[in-house]
């Protein structure tokens, strides 16, 4: 097979990718390894920042994210049992965020592609990329019980942290920098409708809880856990009793409870890969860059990634210049860098290190209080939250 970019890996970030590149002009073959089923069911994100959703407005695939998705114009943070609202629009200059799931986006992305799109081969396992420092990138995949090879320009390395595309990259030019928290999220959805019509984000001695939705009817909420923490060790009603104690507030507000349909535990990391390309090959999404999801960073710094790659090989075939690719990784490493300063601030304002002493816990407080009370404390994180701009 051959085109002119092999993306591997059709998560949000390969598949919008595919999309860009089909609606500027340029073939594209993308690879994933699980089957169509998987990839539309997996449960990710469920928070597009401004530009994320106009970017699938531009892309021709936002028609059911506008009909379906939730807009928010803000979030609750609560502390000590206050309330207090940060308003988006009226403080990072109009923008707001979309509530609409990550796979709900992969499934329209996958609709378009398959209708009017390149190919995009389900089950095809890729093995290896090589020639990279080379004119002529491959990608060696399996498929249908066979192995082949995707002979390309470009390869965009969209497989995430356990995926083979950064293991292209020598690993005398790598520079990783990272960070484990001890403790991760205890997630579960339940089917009653949110107690309250946008995200609280709550800090408690016992722990942070946030509650989220994913529709009308789909709580989506969380609790902090020990690391390692089995989901199947909390029961429904102790799930419900430790939310309802990190949400109380001084007002008359009320957790509704409802039928617990799902339970995970997601852990908590900060992650960043140098460089983000190497010769012809570039990295997108998780295989660059994790971020804690305090912060609902983490799909919109992937769409990021590829908004980035499909504009500077636009820019090569309108100019002939490389320079926007040659430029790709410091491109991109300036907004993931911002980002992953924004998910740490986040997770450490919010969640109470097991090991904090009595000063950093007031420290903590004492920054809760600051956003509480200064406008321009507030207006950073409206800004951050809400997503710093592409490129």
């Amino acid at each position: 097979m051959r085109t002119t970019v092999g993306i591997v890996g059709a998560g949000p970030a390969g598949l919008l990718l595919a999309r860009l590149l089909h609606n500027a002009g340029v073939d594209s073959v993308v690879l994933e390894s699980r089957d169509r089923a998987y990839v539309e069911q997996r449960q990710r994100a469920g928070i597009l920042e401004q530009g994320t959703v106009d970017v699938l407005r531009a892309a021709g695939v936002g028609e059911r994210m506008d009909r379906e998705g939730l807009r928010h114009d803000g979030i609750e943070l609560r502390f000590e049992k206050k309330r207090h609202r940060v308003d988006f629009p009226g403080l990072a200059g109009g923008r707001a965020v979309m509530v609409y799931a990550q796979t709900e986006v992969c499934k329209d992305l996958i609709a378009r592609q398959l209708a009017d799109g390149g190919p995009l081969l389900f089950e095809a396992e890729a093995l290896a990329v090589e020639g990279v420092d080379g004119d002529s990138p491959r990608v060696r995949f399996r498929h249908e019980g066979r192995e082949d090879v995707l002979e390309c320009e470009y390869v965009v390395g969209c497989d995430g942290f356990w995926g083979v595309s950064r293991q292209a990259i020598p690993a005398e030019l790598v520079r990783v920098f990272e960070r484990t928290y001890p403790f991760g999220w205890l997630g579960v959805l339940a089917d009653v409708p949110p107690s309250h019509d946008e995200l609280v984000y709550a800090r408690h001695d016992r722990g942070f809880a946030l509650l989220s939705m994913r529709s009308p009817a789909v709580s989506r909420l969380y609790l902090q856990v020990p690391a390692g923490t089995d989901a199947e060790s909390w029961g429904d009603e102790a799930i419900w009793d430790e939310l309802e104690r990190r949400f109380e507030t001084d007002d008359d507000w009320k957790l509704e409870r409802g039928p617990i349909t799902q339970k995970s535990v997601t852990p908590m990391r900060s992650y960043v890969h140098e460089p983000m390309r190497h010769g012809r090959l570039f990295l997108a999404g998780d295989a660059a860059h994790i971020v804690p999801p305090t912060g609902a960073k983490g799909l919109n710094l992937a769409v990021g990634d590829v908004v980035t790659f499909a504009r500077a090989l636009t820019h090569q075939k309108e100019t002939g210049s490389s320079e926007l690719l040659d430029a790709y990784s410091a491109t991109c490493l300036r907004r993931v860098w911002q980002a992953e300063r924004f998910s740490y601030d986040m997770t450490t304002l919010l969640h109470p290190d097991p090991d904090a002493t009595p000063f950093e816990d007031r420290l903590q407080l004492a920054r809760l209080e600051r956003i509480a009370s200064s406008r321009a404390a507030e207006t950073d994180l409206a800004e951050g939250y809400t997503g710093f701009p592409f490129g």
